[in-house]
């Protein structure tokens, strides 16, 4: 948890030092009152490495930091609420731009309500200021010394963006050899009706890799008429694999479509064809025998390739050749870590061997691990002394993480700069093998505050940036086939990772099998329901503090008390789902960023979304039943992206083109 809160603080900051003079605060004269808090911020972010050291040894510690990242994200919601008050204030007296000129020339209703406003205000701080002054006079916290490790503050490296399909850092002969027989195993038998290999191993070593390599060689390419590559997962959904097969080939599809109508539709389509199918990651035979075997009986010749961890899945769908993908060689794992730091030649680096080797070793010699490693050892200086300092941390990660490899993905994440530890860690929302879209995850990211503004420089240019470095470190896994690798993936052993540092404050699941307490301490909600109706649990007298609800796929309908539950929401999405109403209560949600009702039933928006002030992403697209936009929308003057692709809207509201930020 003190790696979260870590930058978590680093965040907090940040946002109290920006907006300490911003004119809504000033007009509120609560500004001393947040430098108390930044102050005390700043104490006890000092000490909140050693907190680390102790958390798993000492239940008071993880109690103390619970109670740490409470009050820090009650900071980051009157921040919210400082600033709705203080932009109101501005709008009503547009002539009063400072604390000295606050009170001059207002009218008395308008005094009165500054007073209201700011004592309000004020009391909550001052509030905040005693939990966080108790907190650092805690003896769990006197137990803590300062340490002068880097607060992740420093710039993001510059990433070269690329278009090009750029194939895996592939080292060692024997990736080559591999490659190669199954290349000529595939074309010896592309006349078979369906012949099947498979690449078996860990997690983490290489299948995928080796994969990719024997898909995308010329001679695969040139052989057979339709090639496709599914990722398929541990929770894989029958329409979703068979979608995606039609899309690989350039099918359409339509929505709604059964499994029968698409498998039928699939066999139509490579009917009398040669077919190369690679199935990554199975982890049930199912999804060939009870899924795709009967479609492609109607090829004239196919290969089907499967990636799995365990040989017996590998039997029961009936493989006719298995190759079996083990660890690397210590050599071979010292020739990938010098390479995917971007080393030119072994001799750069070769006083650093025997250090390389035990990093090699620590990382269980797993490519994976290795390829992560090498990206947070690329921004130290080239000295053993620099090394073995990196390697000493390992001691520190082990108590927190399962095993060796964990605590080499752990190192990595622990060297990212805070803010780019909290967009790595939301991408665990997602399920297993999901697709992460550029322009999707970017937006949540801004909308949950975790991009800083940089002077000259969109919002969303900022979280591009910070999308391309985790790529760059290779903490996600970019579809180098899409233009500018603007589709990625997380990788199983990195999204475990993920899950297990966000566990207190994140659940992906069936939120009915939450309990209300476990409920109370969340913040982060992704469901996974394929009920007709979401039923939430019993939530009454308790203070419900999720910020982001992604619902991504339905159909599920939402009972209306869940807008007034849910009141610290930034993040709503309830794409695909067959909502057909927003009831006049989302006005409450005061904090909502973004708000994605794309794919839903929706015939028409409550006038009252005009009160979500600071809503910057309104998704309507392939919304059929909506015509109109209310007139309410003219008041989101924060309102930046407004997405109607597929939606017939005829109508907009008079003064929408005043938005500026649009």
């Amino acid at each position: 948890m003190a790696a979260i809160l870590e930058s978590l603080l680093g965040s907090c900051a940040n946002k109290l030092q920006n907006i300490i003079s911003d004119e809504a605060i000033l007009i509120l004269g609560v500004e001393e009152e947040l430098a108390e808090v930044l102050r005390r911020v700043e104490l006890i972010r000092c000490c909140i490495y050693d907190a680390e050291k102790w958390r798993t040894k000492e239940l008071a510690v993880n109690n103390w930091l619970g109670q740490l990242r409470d009050v820090i994200y009650d900071v980051d919601e009157i921040l919210d609420v400082a600033r709705c008050k203080g932009s109101k204030l501005l709008l009503d007296n547009p002539s009063s731009s400072s604390r000295s000129a606050s009170y001059k020339g207002l009218s008395v209703s308008s005094c009165f309500c500054n007073i209201g406003s700011r004592h309000d205000v004020a009391v909550r701080i001052k509030s905040l200021n005693k939990r966080i002054e108790k907190i650092s006079k805690d003896t769990t916290f006197l137990t803590f010394s300062s340490s002068t490790q880097p607060t992740g503050n420093g710039p993001t490296s510059k990433v070269i963006r690329s278009s090009n399909l750029v194939e895996p850092n592939l080292v060692g002969k024997e990736i080559i050899h591999s490659s190669k027989k199954l290349v000529d195993l595939a074309l010896a038998h592309k006349g078979n009706k369906s012949y099947k290999l498979a690449i078996v191993g860990t997690g983490g070593v290489g299948k995928t890799t080796l994969a990719q390599k024997i898909f995308n060689d010329k001679k695969i390419k040139g052989s057979f008429k339709l090639q496709a590559w599914i990722c398929v997962s541990q929770d894989y959904n029958q329409v979703t694999v068979l979608k995606e097969v039609l899309r690989n080939i350039g099918v359409y599809h339509e929505q709604g479509e059964t499994i029968a109508e698409l498998q039928r539709k699939l066999a139509e389509t490579v009917e009398g064809k040669s077919f190369f199918l690679v199935l990554d990651d199975v982890w049930h035979p199912n999804v060939w025998a009870d899924l795709l075997r009967t479609p492609f009986h109607t090829t004239n010749s196919g290969v089907i390739l499967v990636t799995t961890r365990d040989d017996q899945i590998a039997m029961r769908i009936g493989i006719q050749h298995t190759h079996q993908v083990d660890l690397m060689s210590a050599e071979v794992g010292w020739e990938l870590l010098w390479k995917s730091m971007n080393i030119a030649e072994e001799k750069e680096v070769h006083n650093l061997r025997n250090t390389g080797m035990e990093i090699v070793d620590k990382c269980g010699r797993l490519p994976l691990a290795i390829k992560v490693t090498a990206s947070a050892l690329a921004s130290k200086d080239l000295t053993e002394n620099e090394w073995r300092k990196f390697l000493g941390k390992y001691s520190g990660s082990h108590g927190m993480l399962s095993d060796e490899i964990e605590g080499a993905l752990y190192l990595s994440y622990d060297e990212l700069p805070h803010r780019l530890k909290q967009c790595f860690l939301y991408c665990a929302l997602y399920t297993e093998d999901s697709i992460i879209y550029r322009g999707v995850v970017t937006k949540l990211w801004i909308a949950e505050g975790f991009i800083m503004e940089q002077q000259g420089q969109l919002l969303e240019d900022t979280a591009e940036g910070y999308y391309y470095e985790l790529i760059h470190r290779n903490l996600l896994q970019p579809d180098n086939t899409i233009f500018n690798q603007a589709q990625c993936r997380t990788h199983d052993l990195l999204r475990q990772l993920a899950c297990k540092l966000s566990q207190d404050e994140c659940f992906i699941g069936d939120v009915e099998t939450l309990r209300g307490e476990n409920m109370s301490k969340l913040r982060r909600l992704s469901v996974v329901s394929k009920k007709d109706k979401l039923v939430l649990t019993s939530m009454d007298n308790m203070v419900v503090k999720v910020r982001t609800f992604l619902a991504f796929y339905g159909p599920w309908k939402i009972e209306d008390a869940f807008f007034k539950r849910f009141l610290l929401l930034r993040v709503l999405a309830l794409n695909y789902s067959i909502v057909r109403n927003i009831p006049d209560s989302i006005a409450k949600l005061i904090h909502l960023r973004l708000l994605d009702l794309g794919h839903t039933g929706i015939s028409h928006l409550p006038e009252s979304i005009g009160s979500l002030k600071n809503l910057q992403v309104l998704s309507l697209i392939n919304c059929d039943a909506l015509h109109s936009l209310p007139s309410g929308m003219t008041q989101l003057c924060n309102l930046r992206c407004l997405r109607l692709t597929g939606t017939k809207v005829n109508k907009v509201p008079k003064g929408i083109g005043k938005l500026n930020l649009l």
